[in-house]
């Protein structure tokens, strides 16, 4: 005679995992990386900002904006960096790391402002879950963008790539860092905006 408790743990066991619905999270849309006159502006932003509001209308309050902010140690080798680029090297409350005005709203949540270049991390990690899905959008894909990606992959989520709503700081760099990142599935997904919202 079958248990029929047990014989429902059994099925339970074989069905398929419950996925948790994934994060947009809008990597470091900022004055600095997207005017036209600033050193580190991509050409790009521009274009990508549309497909970044339609993600982000979709996703809800499901929706994280970063900011990359000039706090970094100066004794390590971020003070080799910023000798490097003296115009970054200002107060955080300079206007060069405010969000562009479209980046605003796009998220209830209060922006996670980190001095990395990578946004994955214990701060983040917290907010979306272990091992959660993430959809990454934003700038610049040969930096920030690449580094959050595969420090989540490295812990264990699974991050898909909005191609068309990243900005590169070239177009040569941009399709580079797409390819590093495709060559990690199934962890590092590559797409694009309108994909991820028909899957919603």
């Amino acid at each position: 005679m079958t248990n029929p408790v047990v014989e429902n743990a059994k099925n339970l066991a074989v069905s398929e995992p419950i996925t948790p619905q994934p994060w947009l999270v809008v990597i470091d849309p900022q004055n600095i990386f997207a005017a036209s006159d600033s050193a580190w502006g991509s050409p790009f932003f521009a274009a990508a900002m549309p497909q970044i509001t339609r993600l982000a209308e979709a996703f809800g309050e499901r929706v994280l904006v970063t900011r990359w902010m000039p706090t970094a140690d100066r004794s390590t080798s971020w003070g080799a960096y910023f000798a490097d680029w003296p115009f970054a090297d200002q107060p955080a409350d300079d206007p060069l790391f405010s969000l562009v005005p479209d980046a605003a709203t796009l998220s209830p949540h209060p922006t996670l402002d980190l001095p990395t270049f990578g946004k994955w991390g214990p701060e983040l990690e917290a907010i979306v879950g272990h091992g959660a899905h993430v959809v990454l959008a934003g700038v610049s894909t040969d930096c920030c963008v690449i580094s959050t990606a595969l420090a989540g992959a490295d812990a264990g989520a699974y991050v898909t790539v909005a191609a068309d709503a990243c900005a590169g700081s070239t177009a040569e760099n941009h399709a580079a860092a797409l390819h590093v990142m495709g060559l990690y599935p199934p962890q590092i997904t590559i797409s694009d905006a309108a994909t991820v919202l028909a899957s919603r």
